[in-house]
């Protein structure tokens, strides 16, 4: 039987580390797109040094688990004298790692749009950066928005992860308090469900951004 008393009890401070998994969530996924849009336009630019750094960013991360990028930024960045606090030392390794997957979908996305549209534009004066920002990237919204998504799902819930150096999230709250009212189940079946209320809240937004960019394009 669950214990319902137990569960009304301590489901306020659950919710305290939702929130605070809520909010690295979208600090992760404003850098995360940012580092993913950079990353993009440097892997299709033709310089090589932007290429290729571009290109190894990807690969570094996407080839890597996201436990083992977190561990380098909290445990070995401090032996350079680069000390970060468990919060932003998870922040930066969620966005990272987000942010080699949002690129090689920004990339895509680009890509699909027909080259004719940057012939126009260029016949018409103007320069790659202008072509980009007021023609390409317009086009490609409609493209990348439904897997940033999905994206933007998966690090809700690899926020889990940042438990593992101490930062009191929705996870590490509901650990802590199993060890102190011996109730595992009931503490994590509520974990549970606010991870879901978070994702499908996500999930739900973003269908509606996504309505309005194709609409807004159609």
């Amino acid at each position: 039987m669950l214990d319902w008393q137990i569960m009304t009890h301590y489901f306020p401070f659950l919710l305290k580390g939702a929130l605070i998994t809520l909010e690295i969530s979208v600090i992760s996924l404003v850098l995360g797109l940012l580092a993913g849009l950079l990353a993009a336009l440097w892997i299709l630019s033709t310089n090589p040094l932007l290429h290729w750094s571009g290109r190894f960013y990807v690969w570094i991360v996407r080839s890597t688990p996201l436990l083992v990028q977190l561990f380098i930024i909290y445990f070995g960045l401090p032996q350079f004298g680069i000390n970060l606090n468990p919060f932003w030392s998870g922040v930066l390794a969620l966005a990272l790692n987000t942010g080699a997957y949002n690129a090689e979908t920004i990339r895509g996305g680009i890509l699909a749009v027909p080259k004719g549209q940057r012939e126009a534009a260029r016949s018409l004066g103007m320069s790659k950066a202008l072509t980009m920002r007021r023609i390409i990237l317009p086009q490609a919204m409609g493209l990348i928005i439904p897997p940033l998504g999905n994206n933007f799902v998966i690090l809700i819930k690899d926020t889990s992860l940042v438990s593992t150096i101490t930062l009191v999230e929705l996870t590490l709250t509901a650990q802590r308090l199993i060890g102190s009212t011996y109730k595992p189940f009931e503490m994590y079946l509520m974990a549970a469900v606010l991870y879901a209320i978070l994702t499908t809240g996500a999930s739900l937004l973003l269908r509606q951004v996504e309505r309005r960019t194709v609409w807004g394009h159609a």
